[in-house]
């Protein structure tokens, strides 16, 4: 008489394996992941943010689509550093940079910057200050998801482009900008032996005469004698000169130029520009 075999016996899962088994089912959701999986690109990474688009930039780069209310925005101050270069600033909204998550899936409003020079890729930025050495022409600030794709609003890249003059050239007179200080008749040289004087009205946020380039030889030296109809304060960027202006009374600021390149002056509380004054 054949007797059935014997059932064999399951053990019964240790609380070892449990654990592990709960810790691969979460792993297997839709939340962003701090890195992309191994033997994956970076564009695949599991952000839900955007519409991944077909369509590239002219680095590579995949472009990840948002509504213009909802897309990140990046503006760039460049300004000349002392011993060469520009030091650029950025002031972007509804963003912030995320180094510690890059290569990690698309959330919207994080990620990293990419800096093209002349047209070339050069360098990331995962922050708002950076430097760019001399000789550049022009900047392109462009954002970028942890995921290394392009943020974009209807296919076009959120970017920002400024120009930069070369440390060996004086920098270009954009086209909307005065006559040069030459044929200004309120920018004319002081007779004395001190140099040059600049008579600048303020009246609201009207600057008179317009704000335009004022070219300087290295050594020499000019005064800035400003009028304000309101109290506020002019700045020498660069050479960290200041002086209080009080309503309806001359202010004088006399500098020595003794630094190259571009250096702006403008009003602390009413944040207008009232010359650019270029040292060679």
């Amino acid at each position: 008489m054949n007797r059935p075999a014997p059932r064999r016996r399951t053990a019964p899962l240790t609380a070892a394996a449990l654990a592990a088994v709960l810790l691969l089912a979460a792993g297997c959701g839709d939340r962003p992941t701090t890195h992309h999986k191994p033997g994956t690109g970076h564009e695949q990474g599991t952000g839900s943010g955007g519409t991944l688009l077909t369509a590239r930039d002219d680095s590579g780069h995949r472009l990840r689509d948002l509504p213009a209310v909802d897309a990140p925005t990046v503006r760039a101050e460049a300004r000349p550093d002392t011993e060469g270069g520009w030091n650029v600033h950025l002031t972007v909204e509804r963003f912030r940079f995320t180094p510690e998550s890059t290569g990690g899936g698309a959330l919207a409003g994080r990620g990293h910057a990419r800096l093209l020079v002349d047209g070339r890729e050069t360098a990331r930025a995962y922050g708002p200050w950076f430097h760019v050495p001399p000789g550049a022409r022009t900047l392109t600030v462009r954002l970028y998801a942890d995921d290394h794709t392009a943020w974009s609003v209807a296919g076009a890249p959120v970017e920002t482009t400024v120009p930069l003059a070369s440390a060996s050239t004086a920098p270009s007179t954009p086209a909307s900008a005065s006559p040069s200080p030459s044929s200004a008749p309120a920018r004319t040289p002081d007779p004395t032996p001190t140099g040059r004087t600049l008579d600048i009205r303020v009246t609201g946020s009207t600057v008179t005469p317009a704000p335009s380039r004022v070219e300087l030889k290295k050594g020499e030296r000019i005064t800035l004698r400003v009028t304000s109809d309101r109290p506020d304060t002019v700045h020498v960027h660069g050479y960290d000169r200041e002086a209080t202006l009080t309503p309806g009374t001359p202010a004088a600021l006399t500098l020595t130029a003794d630094r190259t390149g571009l250096f702006e002056v403008e009003t602390h509380e009413s944040g207008l520009v009232l010359t650019q004054l270029v040292v060679r």
